[in-house]
């Protein structure tokens, strides 16, 4: 077993240098159509601390935003504005993310029209404009929010973190099977209720608290390595139920980060989540993969290699949770 820890550990660096490396949160855009002449335009992009992306929406001349009220978040840049166009002028313009092809992350445009109608697209870096058409309208785009839970949670590195300690603790498949299931059903759970705005939670809390529970993992791994089984080694699904309702309100505070069509928020909350699910097992079946061809191939390290996968969960989270706290607190008192 101790030769699959060098790979582990190489994967954990990796996560940990790709968790700040890049921007990938998408941006979102709304116009809204008020009266048969007047529009309110809605613009959040994420920000890096002093850092934004340098994004700016184009429709012709239209989207001018020197009126615009600007605010910020820990994580966003938001304008607010107004504009005046021509009766039906919205159709057949043409929506640009200027700058966006030099990005890694996605534009989620939505188009709401006067008589409830929506146009709902996802910009992509080598795709970044599209015309609207009323004729081709659609509720909540399916592939754009699969994507939208597939990314997240493939970039969720403390996420992924959590799987894997549960993957590297639980022997034999049958245990590993429900152990997974209690973790997708509760954080399905919470994601439906925190987006339904059925439970509130705020998001610096959970989010620290989901760092806290990748922190207990690594001690309940360490303890098992030294022979000291506790609660989690014995009933991992119930343990990945507790800590899965946590993360299912990380997942939602990612999803109202992305932005929801007011009309259809139960079929992007569905579709979201699916993508997370798709996403989860995607990283569940690669790291068994790689345990399985790496115990076939590769070579033999000493039993005490095992612990610096858990030191190294364990290191990051800590981190993480101090930073959180950090920032929930400098929130507080700001």
């Amino acid at each position: 077993m101790s030769r699959i820890y060098l790979l582990l550990v190489c994967l954990l660096l990796c996560f940990g240098l790709q968790a700040t490396a890049h921007e990938i949160r998408p941006a979102y855009l709304e116009i809204t159509e008020q009266s048969a002449h007047e529009f309110t335009v809605f613009w959040k992009q994420p920000t890096m601390g002093e850092f934004s992306l340098r994004l700016r929406p184009r429709m012709g001349s239209w989207l001018k935003d020197s009126l615009a009220t600007t605010t910020f978040t820990d994580n966003y840049l938001i304008r607010r504005w107004e504009i005046r166009m021509g009766a039906d002028s919205l159709n057949g313009q043409k929506i640009v993310i200027e700058g966006l092809n030099a990005t890694m992350t996605d534009v989620l445009v939505v188009v709401n029209f006067l008589n409830g109608e929506s146009v709902t697209r996802l910009l992509k870096p080598v795709d970044p404009s599209f015309t609207i058409l009323r004729s081709q309208h659609e509720s909540v785009p399916v592939a754009a929010y699969l994507q939208l839970g597939i990314t997240h949670i493939l970039f969720g590195i403390d996420h992924l973190l959590f799987v894997l300690g549960l993957l590297l603790l639980v022997s034999g498949t049958r245990r590993l099977i429900k152990t997974i299931t209690a973790f997708t059903i509760a954080h399905s759970i919470t994601l439906a209720l925190a987006t339904l705005h059925l439970v509130n939670v705020p998001q610096s809390a959970a989010e620290a608290t989901i760092a806290l529970s990748i922190v207990f993992l690594a001690l309940e791994l360490t303890r098992h390595y030294q022979g000291r089984d506790g609660l989690t080694y014995h009933y991992p699904w119930i343990v990945a139920f507790v800590f899965g309702l946590l993360h299912g309100f990380g997942f939602a505070g990612a999803l109202a980060e992305v932005g929801l069509p007011a009309a259809s928020i139960p079929m992007a909350l569905f579709l979201f989540n699916v993508g997370v699910e798709i996403g989860q097992l995607l990283f569940v079946f690669t790291v068994l993969g790689l345990i399985w061809i790496y115990q076939k191939k590769g070579p033999s390290l000493p039993s005490r290699a095992r612990y610096a996968v858990p030191y190294i969960i364990g290191s990051l989270a800590a981190f993480w949770f101090i930073q959180r706290m950090a920032g929930m607190i400098t929130s507080i008192y700001s």
